[in-house]
């Protein structure tokens, strides 16, 4: 349970720090989930473990069993309600053009550059690092639409 509060502490506090400087929330979210996973098991652990370590199977940790998957579906069901539920027709036609760089030149950029940045920095394989790459390109309305209000 100390875990789950941790993980919700470390996101309302990104939320706020993206609020404070009027940057996109998905940045400083996805830099604390970098700094206690990948990066917390590289540089400050001794054995190698993460902050914050998800196990998939198993009788321990923070979502034993298939407890993880329940709960990132529900999570994400929820996100991707409230996005259909908040986004306005008009609202994405007066900003049309934007959003086509945004997807288009945007996601190539993150593509290419965060597989580059992964492959180099974090000494992933040419693989896994298009891989991340391509799962951090954000193109959907739940997070353009709060990028565009900014």
């Amino acid at each position: 349970m100390l875990e789950l509060a941790g993980i919700i502490i470390l996101g309302i506090l990104a939320q706020w720090f993206a609020w404070k400087f009027k940057i996109p929330a998905i940045l400083p979210l996805i830099l604390i989930g970098l700094l206690v996973g990948p990066i917390a098991a590289e540089f400050l652990s001794e054995d190698g473990t993460k902050w914050i370590e998800p196990i998939w199977n198993g009788e321990k940790g923070l979502f034993p069993g298939e407890g993880l998957y329940y709960f990132v579906s529900l999570a994400i069901s929820i996100i991707l309600f409230e996005g259909g539920l908040t986004l306005k027709r008009n609202e994405i036609r007066t900003v049309g053009p934007v959003i086509t760089k945004l997807i288009t030149l945007g996601a190539a950029i993150t593509f290419f550059g965060g597989g580059l940045v992964a492959h180099y920095v974090f000494n992933l394989s040419w693989e896994i690092a298009f891989l991340f790459s391509a799962l951090i390109i954000v193109t959907g309305p739940t997070v353009i639409t709060p990028i565009l209000r900014n």
